[in-house]
């Protein structure tokens, strides 16, 4: 590698430059070859040897350009050379099939228009195709409206239970004019109940004799002479200033004195100088 990077090369003595001629190879008879790198566009199975070529395979191979058109579309030629017994394989392009076909050397393992051709069909087995999908069609009709009336008999069946269980309770005499008559029956039980409620109060602000007792504030309506009067004047609220004696809570926080322990420890405290 190091001797084509040279400046300078090695002439030996008895060279002649005016040997040297320019001349022009002969000229390639046949269609044009060019040297392509590709990838194997199927799976093969090569048929000198049995060597299975896989799909992506890479290859350098020689593309010709065949005289043969689809429409307007020219049809190619690649030749290849087996992996393992170095076998010419050839294939072309197929624009009719928007793939490629195996030509000599090869063997495709799988060809999809197969599968095309043989899904060809008449017209009467294109009809008998359309029967059958209609009917396929109506069975997932029926079956749709078989599920919407089995729903429609369940909700018929749960209406028709519960009007007779209905009927059997007014039957019983649990039917309406029962349910009203049970109404007034506990409005009635909570009017006893709040009567009694007042009987006891009443009872207990009674003395033994039947006297009412009074409370504080009639007390001393009756000592000021009101009868339940507001008196007004200066002496009212001189009155009432003398006769509520209400205790007003406070919140303050009580600071507890300390103790003065310094005598029973032994210490003399020194006099003040001021």
């Amino acid at each position: 590698m190091s001797e084509r990077k040279v400046l300078t090369k090695y002439y030996p003595p008895d060279f002649d430059p005016s040997k040297i001629v320019r001349s022009r190879g002969p000229k390639q008879v046949g269609p044009k070859l060019q040297t392509v790198r590709l990838m194997a566009p199927f799976s093969m199975k090569c048929t000198s040897c049995g060597e299975y070529i896989y799909k992506g395979r890479k290859f350098n191979a020689r593309k010709e350009t065949t005289d043969e058109k689809y429409y307007s579309i020219a049809i190619l030629r690649f030749y290849i050379r087996c992996t393992r017994c170095s076998a010419e394989i050839t294939f072309k392009t197929d624009p009719k099939n928007m793939d490629y076909a195996c030509e000599r050397g090869a063997k495709r393992n799988f060809e999809p228009w197969r599968d095309q051709s043989a899904k060809e069909e008449t017209e009467e087995e294109r009809l008998d195709r359309l029967e059958q999908e209609e009917e396929e069609k109506n069975a997932m009709v029926e079956l749709e409206t078989k599920t919407l009336d089995a729903k429609r008999e369940m909700q018929i069946a749960d209406a028709l239970d519960e009007i007779r269980t209905r009927n059997a309770r007014i039957e019983r005499g649990e039917g309406l004019g029962d349910v009203a008559v049970t109404r007034d029956v506990r409005d009635e039980q909570k009017e006893r109940e709040e009567r009694e409620i007042e009987e006891a109060a009443r009872r207990a602000f009674e003395t033994e004799e039947g006297e009412k007792v009074k409370r504080f504030v009639d007390l001393d309506e009756e000592e000021n002479g009101t009868d339940g009067k507001v008196s007004t004047g200066p002496l009212a609220g001189k009155a009432a200033e003398t006769k509520v004696d209400t205790i007003v809570p406070t919140f303050k926080k009580v600071v507890k004195k300390k103790k003065d322990l310094s005598a029973a420890l032994g210490i003399k405290k020194k006099p003040g100088l001021v």
